[in-house]
């Protein structure tokens, strides 16, 4: 069973947190506050925050860009990831990951199917790292922001989480990049 051990250090990470919307300004950006919100009462450091239109080049071009940021260790999504033509965030993500995590859509379908029943299949929530930074596309609602951050992030990205989690393992994922 998962549990914070209360012996370890809490150490925060940075996040930057993106919003795909054709139609969103950061003053209704309601899921990107939610993220941000969840973040910083965890302890966690906002990096940066962008909002940009549903434009696959232009996400995977501002994915790297805050792959190849030594202060971004973290970046989380939210929009874009559902079934319709202008949906192209998933597939900006995967442009970009080195490896996916496919538990991440998984587990993620699983709390949804909690919440929304079987409408849960239409959401195409995604993770996955690229050169030592994780990355999490997440969907365009507050609600799914709020269940992805309470029920998977949290807990991920606390470095205390038992048995395991996220932080611990940060240093090792670029690790192919140095070898000789």
């Amino acid at each position: 069973m998962s549990r914070i051990d209360e012996s370890k250090p809490f150490q925060p990470v940075r996040i930057a947190v993106l919003t795909v919307s054709d139609s969103r300004a950061l003053e209704d950006d309601r899921s990107g506050q939610t993220l941000v919100d969840r973040l910083q009462k965890a302890g966690h450091v906002l990096a940066d925050r962008r909002i940009l239109r549903d434009e696959r080049a232009e996400i995977a071009e501002q994915l790297r860009a805050w792959v190849a940021d030594p202060e971004v260790d973290v970046v989380i999504s939210t929009g874009g990831t559902g079934l319709t033509g202008r949906d192209v965030t998933v597939e900006a993500h995967r442009d970009v990951y080195e490896k996916e995590i496919e538990a991440f859509s998984i587990v993620f379908t699983h709390i949804s199917m909690e919440k929304i029943g079987t409408s849960a299949v239409q959401s195409r929530a995604t993770g996955g790292v690229a050169g030592g930074t994780y990355l999490f596309a997440l969907p365009g609602s507050p609600g799914a922001c709020k269940d992805a951050w309470d029920g998977i992030l949290a807990a991920q990205l606390d470095y205390r989480h038992a048995p395991c989690n996220f932080v611990e393992i940060m240093p090792r994922l670029d690790e192919h990049l140095r070898r000789k």
